[in-house]
């Protein structure tokens, strides 16, 4: 019988951290898209500590991460997780390291006060939405995601429009 463990990651595992990142964007279609590297998680994780990642191992072997950090909502009045991903290898899906991790953070943000463990589904990910229905989270219908990257967040910091290409 294999035995699961969930572990903090702690700096040694940048390069662990940035292969599952980059196999996440593979699965996802968006494989050309990640431009972090070591030296970028080393910092934004251990240096600046924006974000948190806990390894699930399976008879020590890394079989699957996820990365989170704390939002706030103005209305609960508190701190809340955000899951920013959450993958598992292809040959341990189906096993319960999914379940195993999303109760892990779970149990993280009860420790911490919060009362919200909130994140994203790409909407083609029928997989990863059944996923989590089965474990009790709901679909929010009643808003989209905005952003601002690139060119436009460029543009806008310094109060110009690209559609007019004037101040705004």
């Amino acid at each position: 019988m294999s035995k699961l463990t969930i572990r903090t990651a702690d700096e040694r595992d940048v390069g662990l951290i940035l292969d599952f990142i980059i196999k996440l964007a593979i699965y996802e279609g968006m494989g050309g898209q990640v431009t972090a590297s070591a030296a970028d998680i080393r910092t934004s994780l251990f240096e600046r500590k924006q974000a948190e990642v806990i390894i699930g191992e399976v008879d020590g072997i890394p079989a699957a991460f996820a990365l989170f950090f704390h939002n706030y909502s103005t209305f609960l009045g508190m701190a809340n997780l955000f899951l920013e991903d959450l993958f598992v290898r292809e040959r341990y899906r189906g096993s319960g390291i999914g379940a195993a991790m999303l109760r892990k953070l779970a149990q993280i943000a009860q420790e911490r006060g919060c009362r919200r463990l909130d994140w994203l589904v790409l909407d083609d990910n029928v997989k990863g939405a059944a996923f989590y229905h089965k474990h009790g989270a709901t679909a929010l219908t009643d808003r989209r995601v905005f952003r601002l990257d690139g060119k436009r967040l460029t543009a806008f910091a310094k109060h110009k429009s690209l559609e007019t290409g004037g101040e705004s």
